[in-house]
């Protein structure tokens, strides 16, 4: 009798550890990097039209906790800066700017202005208010938009390149740089930051994740062939999204909010690495032979998800914003060519990129150029986040005080 109750017991904890490996746990889901409402703010009643965003992200947020889900971050993206702005003096602009920005401190969201040129014929006095927007205040993000369907945005670049040297010399340790980003052939509606925008109603949302650590499990698993890690990936990432169209579609159900797609995008952050996934397959450091095979196999699989997809839908490779990443920069096993070339299989560009402080503006500008120009060749969206530091020079470390940046080496130009 007892041989039999130690079998029935055997057999109900095998069931119940069975039952376990099913279930979603903490600890094997990738986090939510990012939920993002849009939303077309009436400057007269902003404040309660970000109330009433701010319910939905929370109900999407909660959805995802009941499933097991950590969120990082929940975000709002308004309509274009200008737009957002019309018809208001500078400094009166960024006041209500900073009346935004602490709005978002007391109520925990991270807000998005979109665009400060959104067409090569935009006015670039906008860019002068962005300027000090990003140079003064401590949460609000924008972006500038380099390249689209129609042509380079030549006039923007010189523009862009313009800014991000004056954030670079007025914002406390350079850090306002990190809030911006130029963007080329990035669609609307993308969940991440700081390229993020929106033109039309608003009333939206979009779900965006941090799965580097999804890449990495499949890459142990299936170092070095390529069929099996894309095959594997794919249903990897296939389960995430698949609960954020279950998420959304319900909310937007219950809320009249309309959910427009998940950014598959394997984001990283910090320890949950993608140099540390890419190194699981390669076997050899980031940036050595294999390094955009791997690049390769992540896209393939990301674009093979099968939802309503937004944003990126590609490899982020930020340099400051994954350890290993800023580890390996240090030790030069890449550069910003490994970079560009990365991103022709589909990479997002260049993401978080510390540069020399006398960095020309015309230096700058070919940096830009470069992206804009492989975005438009391949129809892809590309974005470039780059840092100049005043007084560093190549060889000289990095000495940025925020969490989310990992200091590294700055490189001398190429």
């Amino acid at each position: 009798m007892k041989q039999i109750a130690l079998a029935v017991i055997l057999i109900a904890s095998a069931l119940l550890a069975a039952q376990t490996r099913s279930i979603a746990t903490p600890s094997s889901n990738p986090k939510v990097r990012a939920i993002t409402a849009f939303v077309r703010l009436d400057r007269q009643k902003y404040q309660q039209q970000i109330t009433e965003a701010l319910v939905v992200l929370r109900k999407v947020k909660a959805d995802f906790e009941s499933s097991s889900y950590e969120v990082e971050t929940i975000r709002v993206t308004t309509q274009p800066l200008a737009e957002l702005v019309a018809d208001m003096p500078e400094d009166q602009a960024l006041a209500f700017l900073t009346q935004l920005d602490q709005l978002s401190a007391k109520e925990n969201f991270i807000p998005n202005v979109g665009p400060g040129m959104l067409h090569e014929s935009d006015d670039p006095a906008t860019m002068h208010l962005l300027e000090r927007a990003l140079s003064t205040l401590p949460n609000i993000q924008a972006s500038a938009i380099i390249a689209d369907d129609d042509r380079i945005h030549w006039k923007t670049i010189r523009r862009t390149a313009e800014l991000v040297k004056y954030v670079s010399e007025h914002s406390f340790r350079s850090q306002g740089t990190f809030k911006f980003t130029a963007t080329a052939m990035l669609k609307p509606l993308s969940p991440f930051f700081p390229g993020s925008y929106h033109t039309g109603a608003g009333r939206q949302f979009a779900i965006g994740f941090e799965g580097a650590n999804v890449v990495r499990d499949v890459f142990v698993r299936d170092k070095g062939s390529a069929d099996a890690a894309i095959a594997d990936l794919t249903a990897a990432l296939t389960k995430h999204a698949s609960v954020a169209d279950t998420v959304g579609n319900q909310v937007a159900a219950e809320t009249g909010w309309t959910y427009v797609g998940v950014d598959p995008t394997p984001a990283p952050l910090g320890d949950v690495s993608i140099g540390a996934a890419i190194e699981a397959f390669t076997g050899a450091r980031f940036g050595s032979s294999g390094t955009l095979t791997a690049a390769r196999i992540i896209t393939t699989a990301v674009k093979a998800v099968p939802v309503k997809q937004v944003g990126y839908s590609g490899l982020m490779v930020p340099v400051m914003e994954d350890k290993l990443l800023a580890q390996r920069w240090a030790e030069s096993t890449y550069n910003i060519d490994s970079l560009l070339a990365y991103s022709a299989v589909c990479g997002t560009g260049l993401d978080t990129i510390p540069l020399p402080g006398d960095i020309s503006l015309d230096q700058m500008e070919r940096i830009y150029a470069d992206v804009a120009s492989l975005a438009t060749k391949w129809n892809k969206p590309l974005s470039a986040r780059l840092q100049p530091i005043p007084n560093k020079k190549p060889g000289d470390r990095t000495d940025f005080q925020d969490p989310r940046l990992f200091n590294t080496t700055v490189h001398p130009l190429p």
